[in-house]
């Protein structure tokens, strides 16, 4: 079996369990299963994610990859178990599994183009009661607090806190939305296609930021077409196929799983993971 070796060298800093030590999951989903009238979308879905453990779901377009992470912060309806350190979550709404520490991105980049990035986190971040946003209509604004200054440090955005969105890349501003759910305190992090739009460059520095949240002990559940990324960063990985699991395991020996190159990579899944490798091996 090929390893990718700057994969290794990427994931060298992730947190591991003391040896013997029994390894809790942060977040664990069983059973998990999602029907739109008589369609399945979801189909007995196991996922577990530790703290500062970074683990890709993959597949093919249709796979049910958003459908499940939706399924998991309370999105759409489900069936099935969601434990976040052990806390059934399952029939909590959205915004209460958000709150218990369980955040999400989206695929699409909603900033506030008149707030300075720093701004667009402090509202993620800030959730007060309906007596305190009625003061603050009327307050002075507060400066920020620690967990946005914290979130934007460990980003690489502390100098870029004043500048408005129009005024960042497509990498930053991909940055700034994984920010705003990392101000939020999470336990566990749900990625759907972060580095869509990203170049080669901008990529690798947004899959080094990730792996500074898992040395945090944040861990993460990411959704991603970027095979370098996958394999550059992620230390498990899990394969959907029409709403079921087909794979799992270290992301060198999912990629080349016959079952995998078939479902989700085709015909030319060979010459992709070769050229997914060779990407990871130069960086």
């Amino acid at each position: 079996m090929v390893a990718a070796r700057g994969a290794e060298s990427v994931r060298s800093g992730s947190r591991t369990p003391r040896e013997g030590a029994a390894m809790s999951s942060a977040l664990s989903a069983k059973g998990l299963c999602v029907s739109f009238g008589g369609v399945h979308a979801v189909r007995d879905v196991d996922l577990d994610v530790q703290g500062g453990q970074l683990v890709g779901l993959i597949g093919p377009n249709g796979a049910g990859k958003t459908t499940t992470i939706d399924a998991v912060t309370g999105f759409v309806p489900s069936s099935g178990s969601v434990q976040l350190d052990e806390q059934e979550l399952s029939s909590m709404p959205a915004n209460k599994r958000a709150r218990r520490g369980l955040a999400r991105t989206w695929q699409s980049i909603e900033l506030f183009d008149d707030l300075t990035v720093e701004q667009n986190v402090a509202v993620a971040a800030h959730h007060p009661p309906t007596l305190q946003v009625l003061k603050e209509m009327v307050l002075p604004p507060r400066p920020p607090g620690t967990k946005v200054m914290e979130s934007l440090d460990l980003l690489g955005l502390a100098d870029l806190r004043h500048r408005m969105p129009q005024e960042l890349s497509q990498g930053h501003r991909k940055l700034v939305g994984v920010a705003r759910a990392v101000a939020q305190g999470p336990r566990v992090l749900c990625l759907d296609e972060p580095a869509a739009g990203l170049d080669v460059n901008e990529s690798l520095e947004f899959g080094e930021r990730l792996r500074t949240l898992t040395r945090e002990g944040i861990g993460m559940l990411l959704v991603e077409h970027d095979m370098g990324l996958v394999l550059s960063v992620c230390d498990h990985v899990v394969v959907l196929e029409f709403g079921k699991v087909i794979a799992r395991g270290a992301p060198a020996d999912v990629c080349r799983d016959p079952r995998v190159m078939e479902a989700y990579l085709g015909s030319s899944g060979e010459k992709l993971i070769k050229n997914a490798e060779i990407e990871v091996n130069h960086q």
